[in-house]
């Protein structure tokens, strides 16, 4: 039987990597079928194409997985690929919570043949194999012969076999750029994001977040062996194919278990594994030294911190109170001192921002290493608390907000803004934070660095402006380029200045005072 996984388009902007949920149920399908990949991000696709692909492939099961924001587009592809008669099982974070949904069980239209409920590892061949066979069940549920949860050991991790997918979807460098870069240095002739997972599960249980209820609180840990093989398999296939591969460590929180972290990444530069990676972690787990110099040492290349607000009001009123906005700039300064820098995350609408929120954050931003700061507003995802305390308050405005997925809108009422001044706050942050002035002030930070790094930051920045702003067309990017002609000219006239791409001198590590923290409402911020 030929399988179809299928992963609609985040409906904001292309993704920068694929999703490892694909890669892992193709590594488990049984032997005796074959596995296709289509990711929308990558490869665009509408209702007629997804059935049609269905048609001239001879699928005969297509699995689709999304998360909240993706679930309207899933519903409809899945319904294009039903109409042709071939059955769709449907799984992931949101139809976990509302498999009712999915099923046609809450009075509406029916989407799925099947759902699979929480993490597939185990369940995914029994699916398999029931369709194959005309069987399938309405709901497949990870359950142990007692029928209690069960959630799968990562000690027996599947072996994913990088060095033979096909990529060619993933590949972030433009057609028309590639001869040119492939005689640049290591060869850039491609570049690939490519999602790898440690661990799975978080204790820390934050108010709005999805992550403790899908994988639980209890956190399981693959082998180091099992890590390191994997990264030198994708390091020897960047290097067979002269390309360039990045890591991103999906974890939900990287070092929730330190001294683990720290083995695992003195395992990595032990086998030379190291690649260049990104991961997320939680600014009061960067508070040890050792495990920032482990980072720097493995590859650690940029940290996603999870910041929301810089108001401890704010962060208690979600279960974040562990977050520390008097530590973020010292937390930013031990990074930026190994040449490690931040993906810093905001949100805004919480209940005690007021109109300014974005500006307020931005004084601290600005104050900081340069990075990339994202803004987001507080979404009440489904089943989470958050959801269910603005349920139970009556501040729902959109209850069914995923049906009609809206980019960067409110489904709630804020308590101390309405709904426009939360939608302007976002508005602000990014527009500041990505003008040229920004980015140009990102770059001159960096004077005292190899003109690699500013080129770095430079380049990431523009490529986070299009989350809000999108540069999906080439016009987009003339004018993009236009505006930030003066930073850009002046990169390339230092680009021919002698030794200007070489070294990378030890930055030292600056005592920012800590700031006080006040109850008062400042800027706030969005995890992904």
């Amino acid at each position: 039987m030929k399988i179809l996984l299928y992963n609609p388009d985040n409906g904001v902007t292309r993704n920068f990597m694929p999703h490892l949920w694909m890669f892992l149920l193709q590594a488990l399908t049984p032997t005796g079928h074959e596995v296709l990949l289509v990711d929308g991000n990558a490869q665009p696709m509408d209702e007629t194409g997804i059935a049609q692909f269905v048609r001239d492939n001879n699928i005969g099961l297509v699995g689709i997985g999304a998360m909240t924001r993706m679930i309207a587009k899933a519903y409809r592809m899945a319904d294009a690929v039903r109409s042709t008669g071939v059955p769709v099982v449907m799984g992931g974070p949101h139809v976990t919570e509302m498999a009712d949904e999915a099923l046609g069980r809450d009075g509406g239209p029916r989407h799925a043949d099947a759902v699979a409920l929480g993490e597939a590892d185990a369940t995914w061949p029994r699916i398999v194999e029931d369709a194959a066979r005309g069987q399938l069940k309405d709901v497949y549920a990870p359950v142990d012969a007692f029928g209690q949860e069960s959630k799968p050991s990562l000690k027996d991790y599947p072996v994913i076999p990088w060095q033979s997918i096909d990529l060619k979807q993933f590949n972030l460098v433009p057609k028309a750029a590639t001869g040119l870069l492939q005689k640049i240095g290591e060869g850039w002739g491609t570049f690939r994001i490519i999602p790898v997972e440690s661990g799975r599960g978080c204790p820390y249980g934050c108010e709005f977040c999805t992550v403790t209820g899908f994988f639980g609180d209890s956190i399981r840990f693959r082998t180091n062996e099992s890590v390191v093989n994997e990264l030198l398999l994708l390091k020897a296939r960047a290097r067979g194919e002269k390309g360039q591969m990045a890591v991103f460590f999906i974890d939900d929180n990287f070092a929730i278990n330190i001294k683990r972290t720290k083995s695992l990444l003195r395992d990595i530069i032990a086998a030379k594994a190291q690649v260049h990676w990104v991961a997320q972690i939680s600014a009061n787990l960067l508070r040890d030294e050792e495990l920032v110099d482990l980072i720097a040492a493995s590859g650690g290349k940029w940290i996603f911190i999870g910041m929301e607000s810089i108001d401890p009001a704010n962060l208690k009123d979600v279960n974040k109170g562990f977050n520390k906005p008097g530590e973020y700039a010292t937390v930013l300064e031990r990074l930026a001192a190994r040449n490690v820098y931040a993906i810093t995350s905001f949100i805004f609408g919480m209940d005690n921002d007021t109109v300014g929120a974005a500006e307020r954050t931005l004084e601290q931003v600005r104050t900081w290493p340069p990075g990339l700061p994202i803004f987001g507003l507080l979404t009440p995802l489904p089943a989470t608390p958050l959801y269910k305390r603005l349920e139970k308050a009556g501040r729902l405005t959109r209850p069914k907000h995923w049906q009609e997925f809206i980019p960067f809108a409110m489904a709630h009422t804020p308590l101390k803004m309405t709904i426009e001044e939360a939608h302007a706050e976002v508005k602000h942050g990014w527009a500041e934070a990505y003008s040229p002035e920004a980015l140009a002030h990102a770059v001159e930070s960096l004077n005292d660095q190899p003109l690699g790094y500013r080129v770095n930051i430079f380049l990431s920045r523009l490529c986070f402006r299009g989350i809000y702003f999108p540069m999906m067309g080439k016009m987009a990017w003339v004018k993009v380029i236009a505006q930030n002609r003066h930073t850009i000219f002046k990169l390339v006239r230092e680009g021919f200045k002698k030794g200007a791409w070489r070294g990378a001198p030890a930055r030292t590590l600056s005592s920012p005072t800590p700031q006080a923290e006040t109850g008062e409402a400042i800027a706030q911020g969005a995890e992904g």
